[in-house]
C-alpha cells in the first residue's frame, strides 16, 4: 500500500484537516508576563515555575523564552521533570525540584545538576550523608511550613536544627522558602501572619536568600518578594486574583472544528442522558473537541460557551470525551456557511472565564489541556534581558 500524505492545514491555515481542535501557544505573551512580573519585583530575582510541563503548555518550548527573556532560576515539582528539563536550559540555569528527593534518588540529583528543595528532617538526613559520601558541600533549598501544613520543616525542626547545626553539615543551603495559602486573596490576615513566620524561621538557618511568594504573592507588595519569587501561574496569563483587572497578556487560543451543523425541534434533546431539551426549533452544530482534550466534562454546567466572532454560543447537554454540541441560531447562515472553526478559549473567553463556568481554576483548565490538539507556537520577538542582569543571582 503506498504512503499516504498526513493531513494539511485547512485553506484557513489553523489547523490540519485531521484534527479537532487547535491549540496555539503565544510564546511571545509568555515572555512579556515574565518581564512584567520582574518588573515588579524590584531587586528580588524573579525565577520561573515549568512543573506540569510548563502548565501544560511545553515545558521544551516555553523555558528557553524565559531564559532568554531574563529566568536564570525554574522550578519543577519532580525528579523527572528537572531530568526533562534540563537539556533545554543553559548548564548556569538553577533548577529546584520542589518535592526533593525521594530514597534512593539523590546521586540523580548531582547528575543532573539539580537542587532538592529539602522539605523534612529525613530529606536532610539524606542529602547529609549524600553530601558526605561525595566530600563535598551539596547545594540544596530549604522549605519551611509557615502555615500551609503541605510540604517544610516545623517549627519544631528548625529548632532542632538551629541547636544542633551539625544536622546541616555538607549542606549548602541556597534559598530557604515557603509557600503562601491564600495570596489570592489580599486581604486576609493569613498571608502577613505567614511572611512574618518565614521572618522569625528563616532568621535561625543558615544565611540564604528568602523566598515566600508565587504569583499572586508577588501582587501582595514588597514585603512579600523577600529576595526570590517564583511566579507560575501569571507566566501563563491565569488573573493573580479576583479583586483586581488580570494585568497579564493571555497566552493561549483553544479552537474547536465544526464536524456537523443540524436543525432540531421542539422537544428534542441533546446529548448524554438527554439533559437539555428544545422549546422551539433550533440550529445547532457538534464540535471535534471533548473532555479527553482536558475541556473539562464540568464546564457546560455553569454557562459555559464557545464563541464564533462576535456570536455568543452556549453549551447544549453535555461534554462528551471527543465533541461538545453549541447552540448556533442567533449565528446568521452566511457567517457559518463560511466558518470552519470557533474559539473555546480566545479573544472573548479566557481560560479564567473556563475555569469559572467549570467550578474550578485557570490551574486546572490549562494543566488539563491534552495531547490531542494539533498545536502552534507564536515566537517571540527579540527581547532585552538586562533588567535581570542587574539583580542578585539566587
Amino acid at each position: 500500500m503506498p504512503d499516504l500524505p498526513f493531513p494539511q492545514p485547512m485553506a484557513s491555515g489553523w489547523a490540519p484537516a485531521g484534527a479537532g481542535a487547535a491549540l496555539e501557544i503565544d510564546l511571545d505573551a509568555i515572555a512579556a508576563n515574565y518581564r512584567l512580573l520582574d518588573a515588579r519585583t524590584g531587586a528580588a530575582t524573579c525565577a520561573a515555575v515549568v512543573k506540569a510541563d510548563a502548565y501544560g503548555l511545553g515545558a521544551d518550548r516555553v523555558a528557553p523564552v524565559l531564559e532568554q527573556a531574563g529566568a536564570r532560576v525554574f522550578f519543577v515539582a519532580h525528579l523527572e521533570e528537572g531530568i526533562r528539563l534540563r537539556p533545554h536550559v543553559s548548564p548556569a540555569a538553577r533548577i529546584f525540584v520542589l518535592h526533593g528527593p525521594m530514597p534512593g534518588t539523590e546521586a540523580l540529583f548531582t547528575h543532573h545538576a539539580l537542587l532538592p528543595v529539602l522539605n523534612s528532617m529525613e530529606q536532610v538526613a539524606r542529602w547529609r550523608a549524600h553530601a558526605a559520601q561525595a566530600h563535598k558541600a551539596l547545594p540544596a533549598a530549604l522549605q519551611v511550613d509557615t502555615g500551609m501544613s503541605r510540604f517544610g520543616l516545623s517549627e519544631g525542626d528548625v529548632a532542632t536544627l538551629a541547636q544542633t547545626p551539625g544536622l546541616l553539615d555538607g549542606i549548602d543551603t541556597k534559598l530557604v522558602m515557603s509557600h503562601l495559602a491564600c495570596a489570592d486573596t489580599p486581604e486576609n490576615p493569613a498571608n502577613a501572619m505567614q511572611r512574618d513566620r518565614l521572618r522569625a524561621m528563616a532568621a535561625r538557618l543558615p544565611a540564604a536568600p528568602w523566598a515566600l511568594s508565587a504569583s499572586s504573592g508577588i501582587f501582595l507588595g514588597p514585603d512579600y518578594h523577600f529576595n526570590l519569587v517564583r511566579p507560575g501561574a501569571a507566566l501563563y496569563g491565569l488573573a493573580p486574583n479576583a479583586q483586581a483587572p488580570n494585568p497579564l497578556r493571555p497566552t493561549v487560543r483553544l479552537r474547536a472544528r465544526i464536524v456537523q451543523r443540524r436543525a432540531i425541534g421542539a422537544g428534542d434533546s441533546v446529548g448524554y442522558g438527554l439533559t437539555w431539551h428544545a422549546t422551539g426549533p433550533r440550529r445547532i452544530a457538534t464540535l471535534g473537541i471533548g473532555y479527553a482534550d482536558g475541556f473539562l466534562r464540568s464546564g457546560a454546567n455553569g454557562g459555559g460557551c464557545a464563541w464564533l466572532g462576535d456570536y455568543r454560543l452556549p453549551i447544549l447537554g453535555r461534554i462528551s470525551m471527543d465533541s461538545t454540541t453549541v447552540d448556533v441560531n442567533d449565528v446568521p447562515e452566511s457567517v457559518l456557511d463560511a466558518a470552519t472553526h470557533v474559539d473555546m478559549i480566545g479573544p472573548r473567553r479566557s481560560v479564567d472565564d473556563v475555569a469559572h463556568d467549570a467550578g474550578t481554576i485557570g490551574y486546572e483548565v490549562l494543566t488539563a489541556l491534552g495531547s490531542r490538539f494539533h498545536r502552534t507556537y507564536r515566537q517571540p520577538v527579540a527581547c532585552d534581558a538586562s533588567p535581570c542582569q542587574n539583580k542578585a543571582s539566587v
